[in-house]
C-alpha cells in the first residue's frame, strides 16, 4: 500500500534480534507510514490462513509458492569466553580439543565448519541448544566453543562478552531471505 499500512512479519530469533532490529528503527524513520510488528516462527508455514504478509527463511530457495529476495548469505565464526582460550587458534584441527556447542537445527554445523577448513575428524559431540542466543549465552559462561553467525556474534564480541576461537569464518550452508 503506497500510503502505509502493517507489515506482519515472521522472522527468526538471531536473526530478528541481531540484523533485523538494528535497522527497523532507520526503516521506521525513513517510512513513518508503515508499522512493522514480528512475530518469530522457526519453520516454513502456509501463507495462506495466516497473518503474515511477509517471513524470513534461512535455507536455500525451498519454501513453495514464494517469492524469494535474497538478504544475505550466512557466514559463521567459532566464539567462546575469553578464559578458555589466550588467542584465538590458528589450526582449526585445534578445535577438536575444546567443549564444543552444537544448534539443534544445524546437527553438522562443526562437521562443516571443519571440512571447509581441510579437517575431516569427526567434532566431538556436546551440549545441544535450540537457538543461537541460547547457545551464545552458554558460550559467555564457560560452557564452550559456539558457531555463531557473524551478525549475531559480533554485539558479543564487541562487547567483550565472547572472543574469537578461531581466526577462520566459513560460508554456512545457507543464505537468508524475504
Amino acid at each position: 500500500d503506497p500510503a502505509g499500512g502493517t507489515l506482519n512479519l515472521a522472522i527468526l530469533p538471531a536473526f530478528g534480534m541481531h540484523w533485523l532490529a538494528p535497522r527497523l528503527s532507520h526503516f521506521a524513520a525513513t517510512h513513518p507510514e508503515v508499522t512493522v510488528n514480528l512475530s518469530t516462527r522457526l519453520q516454513p508455514f502456509a501463507f495462506q490462513g495466516s497473518a503474515f504478509d511477509a517471513a524470513i527463511h534461512f535455507g536455500h530457495e525451498d519454501w513453495g509458492g514464494v517469492h524469494y529476495l535474497p538478504l544475505l548469505p550466512e557466514r559463521v565464526v567459532p566464539v567462546c569466553e575469553p578464559d578458555l582460550l589466550a588467542a584465538p587458534l590458528e589450526n582449526p584441527a585445534d578445535m577438536l580439543n575444546l567443549p564444543l556447542l552444537h544448534l539443534e537445527t544445524r546437527p553438522k554445523g562443526w562437521a562443516r565448519w571443519l571440512e571447509a577448513l581441510g579437517v575431516r575428524e569427526t567434532p566431538p559431540t556436546g551440549m545441544v541448544f535450540d537457538q543461537f542466543s541460547t547457545m551464545a549465552q552458554a558460550a559467555i559462561h564457560g560452557l564452550g566453543v559456539a558457531l555463531l553467525p557473524t551478525f549475531s556474534a559480533t554485539p558479543y564480541l564487541e562487547s567483550g562478552q565472547l572472543v574469537r576461537a578461531a581466526t577462520q569464518t566459513t560460508q554456512s550452508i545457507g543464505s537468508y531471505y524475504l
